[in-house]
């Protein structure tokens, strides 16, 4: 994982972020347990309670699970969820901006479909 140090993203978000997609690509498979919180904070070189926010927020989620004094571990259908919430962030963010851009340039419902298929094609 790789931290941004410039970025205006707050470290802790940075790392929830980091976690999700190590979750969702499969390196943490579910019911695993993920790096503690001060091996995570050694190895970034950042100190243990941004790296415990970002996880908590993970926990909050329902992507993690606490095991009283073993640690952090996936949840069952983290990966799932993840998928759920990107797949939703994508429909916000991509379709409904392309839609209204679409609108604005006056293209029919069919010339934005056409276009997509072509660039699935390629």
């Amino acid at each position: 994982m790789k931290l941004d140090f410039s970025s205006e993203v707050p470290i802790y978000l940075q790392i929830t972020a980091g976690m999700e997609d190590a979750i969702f690509t499969g390196a943490f498979p579910e019911n695993t347990q993920v790096p503690s919180t001060t091996e995570l904070s050694a190895s970034l070189q950042i100190n243990p309670a941004t790296v415990l926010k970002g996880m908590n927020l993970l926990a909050d989620e329902g992507l993690l699970y606490k095991k009283r004094g073993l640690g952090l571990f996936v949840a069952e259908g983290a990966a799932e969820r993840i998928r759920e919430k990107r797949r939703r962030q994508f429909y916000e963010k991509y379709v409904m901006s392309l839609v209204a851009e679409a609108r604005k340039l006056r293209l029919t419902k069919e010339e934005v479909m056409e276009w997509m298929e072509r660039g699935f094609s390629k």
